[in-house]
């Protein structure tokens, strides 16, 4: 049976993109998107939610991210999610739901947010060298 593992989120940088390298050499970008979702409840208020993605760039799209995008600037990502596990200090299992970017395009203006849609940005996909090693990872 098929399955199918696939993320597509449009929102802003809540801080700048984080950049590291692994001890292999490879490039690791980090950042946090937050989307907004409105709606009028039962008793006919206004509400709002904030949902905070964090989103994880490998090679040369973690290098062209680190370069391009700064706090406020809204993205499109596309990628798939990835849950990982640690034991914390405190001997707690801890966990965390990451997007895995395979495209980043970047929206609105050179200067931060912005909606002018599709239309406007840099887009940039994954890197040649295909999956990454577990190894490779910076945490």
């Amino acid at each position: 049976m098929a399955s199918l593992n696939k993320v597509m989120i449009i929102g802003n940088l809540g801080a700048d993109p984080e950049m590291r390298y692994t001890a292999n050499g490879n490039a690791v970008t980090t950042f946090n998107v937050a989307t907004n979702e409105s709606w009028t409840d039962q008793q006919g208020e206004r509400r709002e939610r904030t949902e905070w993605f964090s989103v994880v760039t490998w090679n040369r799209l973690a290098e062209t991210c680190a370069q391009y995008l700064t706090k406020g600037r809204q993205v499109y990502v596309e990628g798939r999610l990835q849950t990982r596990s640690w034991e914390g200090q405190d001997g707690q299992k801890r966990y965390r739901t990451e997007v895995i970017a395979e495209t980043v395009r970047f929206l609105g203006g050179r200067d931060g947010g912005g909606s002018e849609g599709y239309g406007a940005g840099l887009p940039v996909g994954p890197d040649a060298d295909g999956d990454i090693d577990p190894d490779d990872l910076p945490f």
